[in-house]
């Protein structure tokens, strides 16, 4: 009850009326205020207790219902001794022969920090905040203050409890992120195919993967082939034709055609074991939030001890106690851990995974920006820039015939020509018939006309010469790094389609606000100079490096760090692997597939840069909320310790004191979620963009 009432006292605090002006339309799509307190007491409620953390462990691995019913038991064991605890504090209240039992009842209570203080010991940190408590406790209990040690101590289990669970609940948004995994695969037995959950895959087993459907593992294709964008794992711009033999890879894409693979890798991969995988090698959460209010605490402690000293001195043992209530920033230890599990709920959210909660401090000191070029900064789909004519053919006949041929075709450069008929209001050709050769080209039949569509290699292969004059176009593409696209019509090569990266249609927007941030910006790139020139060009991006390998992307990114900047490296995750190491912070795009193998502290779960600027401004928002933290947990001591010396505070002035500052600090730690609510639907983070002016 008491944490219920704290919440729905924090968004009464919070609460913020509508403006005048927008009363009418704010009244009738949002919710009362007891809707919106009551939905956010639920929300800050599983923030800090994860209810849903066990059904999402079921769910994703069935096989720990006997672990989860074991925690259960011991869950209610714990409630079973601390309700005798109560009941024999009870005792001791109201019947003076049995305080001793009260007092015993009450340290029993107190067994957690007694742990805390025990585990110090061992590590001979002698005087400590939690030492302290304890030593405050027994004095209160000494002189018969039973009542406020018994509230004292319930308060401060609450606290201990919520430390211990904010390293389980950082693992819960991970799950979160994973609970919408494809769950099964398509496998082929005894020639006919079958659906069966991807769990239960073997080594072994034949696979069937069909066009526009991910690789869900490593592999040797039996029979098929499939045109196979694997950019996610090799950086490589250009789709890659394979057949019997050759091996896949997990996370890369088969744009076209059929292919049955034989599994390679066991069963352990996998979404339950993905998503261990990474809890496993996630950073300490519960020694990573505490750190910080912890150093804090116990920096501050000697002053504390000093101002208690002297009031025993001047005025006795009393006073004493009460200058001990100050806690000098001893609420830091809860509030940094409140404070970043709402921030890490909130990104996950609205689709942010964030691996390492001390990002948040990492983020503010970042001062470049690397990306990398394939598959961050441009699409997978690309763009016709130019149509080179070599025929009796206009643009338009060209293009009919072209977005014709592909309109039943899911690869990206069938896209890239059919956006380019729909753009140029291009009316397509139906075809009466269709051949398609993967990863070559296609060719069908028009009336009376046959047209292909394909690579240099497939015109050949169709016997149709190419012009002596497509050498230079050739070569310009080449150059750029462009891809060529040939139309025939009737066995004469009409015209090429030249197709260029596609830019992120929110990179320029985002370029913009990092130059507002006073960031510098940097690509990497494994293209020729020309073309990463150009696109550096047409972001407005301050530096670029051309021609690198894969491999010495890392290089170039610890020259940086040599050079004394603070850099955020973004990339796709597994090329990137080794760079976004070496980098201090590491964002991949990369979608919840391949989040189990991404190395990147950071991943983007849609895909694309959006989440960047959002990310920076909750990363300010953070650092301020934990500066009034500070204020908030060092401020109201101070007072305690001038009241004892000046107003004559009591003990119970002083306790007073530190609960209602308490109070407000936890106000002030659940400020994001009141801020940020959770989104319905498809809604996004909204955030304040800053004011961009065109070039």
């Amino acid at each position: 009850m008491f944490i219920e009432l704290a919440l729905l006292g924090s968004a009464f605090a919070l609460w913020k009326q509508p403006s005048k002006k927008s009363k009418t339309a704010v009244q009738s799509a949002t919710p009362s205020f007891f809707q919106r307190a009551k939905q956010t007491s639920v929300q800050v409620k599983k923030a800090l207790w994860g209810q849903s953390q066990q059904q999402l462990h079921l769910s994703l691995d069935p096989t720990q219902a006997a672990e989860l019913a074991r925690q259960q038991r011991i869950q209610k064991r714990e409630l079973l001794v601390s309700s005798g605890a109560l009941g024999m504090i009870a005792f001791g209240l109201f019947v003076p022969s049995y305080y001793v039992i009260g007092c015993a009842g009450a340290l029993l209570l107190a067994r957690d920090t007694l742990l805390f203080v025990w585990d110090e010991f061992k590590q001979s940190q002698f005087i400590t905040v939690y030492s302290v408590n304890v030593f405050v406790y027994l004095c209160m209990l000494a002189t018969g203050h039973l009542f406020l040690t018994t509230f004292s101590i319930t308060f401060s289990n609450f606290l201990v409890k919520l430390i211990q669970r904010t390293e389980a609940n950082a693992q819960q948004h991970l799950i979160n992120v994973f609970g919408e995994q494809p769950s099964h695969v398509w496998v082929e037995k005894d020639g006919i195919e079958l659906e069966i959950p991807f769990e239960s895959l073997q080594k072994g087993d034949v696979v069937v993967v069909h066009a526009g459907e991910t690789i869900p593992v490593d592999g040797i294709i039996q029979s098929g082939i499939g045109n196979i964008d694997q950019h996610l794992l090799t950086g490589e711009s250009q789709p890659i034709e394979k057949t019997v033999g050759d091996e896949v890879f997990a996370a890369t894409l088969i744009l076209s055609g059929r292919i049955h693979i034989e599994v390679t890798t066991a069963g352990e991969e996998t979404v339950a074991a993905k998503v261990g995988h990474i809890l496993n090698h996630t950073t300490n959460y519960k020694d990573t939030l505490t750190l910080r209010g912890k150093k804090i605490a116990d920096n501050l402690l000697p002053v504390e001890l000093a101002a208690s000293g002297l009031a025993l001195g001047i005025g006795g043992f009393v006073p004493a106690m009460a200058v001990l209530w100050s806690g000098l920033g001893y609420r830091m230890i809860v509030y940094s851990p409140i404070t970043v599990l709402n921030y890490l709920q909130i990104l996950s959210q609205h689709g942010i995974l964030v691996k390492d909660g001390r990002i948040f401090e990492s983020l503010q000191q970042v001062d470049t920006v690397v990306f990398d070029k394939t598959g961050t900064l441009t699409l997978e789909q690309p763009t016709v820039a130019h149509i080179h004519l070599l025929a009796d053919y206009d643009e338009h006949t060209v293009l009919s015939y072209a977005a014709g041929a592909e309109y039943r075709q899911s690869h990206p450069i069938a896209k890239a020509i059919l956006k380019k008929a729909t753009t140029e209001g291009v009316t397509q050709f139906a075809p009466d018939s269709t051949c398609y050769e993967v990863g070559q080209g296609i060719k069908v039949e028009f009336a009376q006309h046959t047209v292909c569509v394909g690579s240099a290699r497939f015109m050949t292969r169709e016997a149709i010469s190419l012009p002596a004059t497509i050498e230079s176009i050739q070569q310009h593409a080449e150059q750029y790094g462009h891809s060529l696209v040939y139309v025939a019509i009737d066995a004469e090569v009409a015209a090429v389609l030249e197709l260029q990266p596609t830019i992120r249609p929110e990179a320029r927007q985002l370029i913009k606000q990092l130059k507002q941030r006073k960031l510098t910006t940097y690509i990497i790139s494994g293209d020729h100079e020309q073309p990463t020139r150009s696109i550096a060009q047409q972001l407005g991006i301050d530096h670029y490096f051309a021609d690198t390998l894969p491999e010495h992307k890392a290089e170039l990114v610890q020259q940086l760090r040599d050079q004394g900047k603070f850099v955020c490296f973004i990339g796709d995750g597994i090329n990137d692997a080794i760079a976004l190491k070496t980098a201090q912070v590491s964002i991949s795009l990369k979608g919840a597939t391949s989040a189990a193998t991404d190395t990147a502290q950071i991943v983007f779960m849609n895909g694309n840069l959006t989440s960047f600027y959002p990310l920076l401004v909750l990363s300010d928002e953070f650092e301020a909320s934990m500066q009034n933290n500070f204020l908030l947990s060092v401020v109201p001591g101070v007072v305690n310790i001038a009241g004892v010396f000046f107003l004559h505070f009591s003990l119970l002035n002083s306790m007073e004191l530190f609960y209602f500052s308490s109070a407000l600090g936890l106000v002030n730690t659940l400020r994001p979620l009141i801020k940020h609510p959770h989104p319905n639907g498809s809604q996004l983070l909204q955030l304040p963009a800053p004011e961009v002016k065109n070039d």
